[in-house]
């Protein structure tokens, strides 16, 4: 008895999705076209930045004028230590309240959990002005400090490490309650190696936000030495010195590059570790 293999049809001719492809690639390129122009006013002279010929002179002066025009050093050190100083309070505080919300046994753990919750219902800038009076009181205005301490403790981390750790077995922490091993012990080789996929994608959108979060550093802040980027590429826009496209495109491609290197080396684990967020 001869066995007949069914070959399935071609797909069929599809209007609808052409047509979708094609208003997701204009959207992809209206997306990026802010991006090229910034590009296009960054590599060409200012006699050039208006007439778009495909020939025309490139130069990287613009880099060297934006670099020179304001201490971007400092800026770059300050946003560095302002974001490593807010991800990891992040997800130290994270990792304990989580870890208490799951295994501890709190009267009224879900209403601390639904208490929690609220702060990702409500805006940040809404609070500005409370935040700006409570550390005007605590002395810690113009200071990397008081920039990062309104954002310690981060509803969506505990969030997502409560969800992580309520799926990782109860028997593997009973087991080294036998052993011996103590509480810190527990959650320093068990319960974080299991959740690193969760701590590097929040670390990642984190790292994003606040580097390039822009009006709570503007308010809180008054001197360079403790100015971000996001608050020093605005001398570039002053009014009074009129508006320089070339230097404001070169100062931003150097703002936004640390970051586009970031997730292009970190594509695979950005978008792996949000996947395994979502299944759990």
């Amino acid at each position: 008895m001869k066995s007949t293999i069914t070959v399935a049809p071609p797909a069929a001719f599809s209007f609808g999705r052409i047509c979708l492809n094609l208003t997701l690639c204009l959207a992809a390129l209206l997306w990026f076209l802010p991006i090229l122009v910034a590009v296009w006013a960054a590599i060409h002279p200012a006699a050039e930045q208006g007439s778009f010929r495909l020939f025309a002179p490139l130069t990287l002066e613009n880099f060297v004028h934006a670099w020179q025009a304001a201490p971007f050093g400092r800026y770059f050190l300050n946003t560095t230590l302002l974001v490593l100083m807010i991800v990891v309070c992040q997800l130290i505080l994270a990792t304990l309240a989580a870890y208490a919300l799951v295994r501890f046994r709190l009267r009224g753990a879900g209403i601390i959990f639904a208490l929690i919750l609220l702060q990702l219902m409500i805006s940040p800038d809404v609070l500005i002005l409370k935040n700006y009076q409570t550390i005007g009181a605590l002395g810690l205005r113009d200071s990397l400090l008081g920039i990062a301490l309104p954002y310690f403790a981060s509803a969506f981390a505990i969030f997502l490490l409560r969800q992580t750790f309520k799926s990782i077995p109860l028997v593997l922490e009973e087991a080294a309650i036998v052993e011996g091993a103590s509480r810190f012990y527990i959650l320093r080789r068990i319960y974080i190696p299991l959740a690193k996929p969760i701590y590097v994608a929040f670390a990642l959108v984190s790292i994003s936000f606040h580097w390039n979060d822009f009006l709570w550093p503007l308010v809180i802040t008054d001197s360079v030495k403790v100015r971000p980027l996001t608050v020093g590429l605005q001398l570039f826009s002053a009014p009074e010195q009129g508006i320089q496209w070339a230097l404001i495109g070169a100062a931003t491609l150097m703002t936004s590059l640390p970051l586009l290197l970031l997730f292009l080396l970190f594509q695979r684990q950005f978008v792996q570790s949000f996947m395994r967020a979502g299944i759990r």
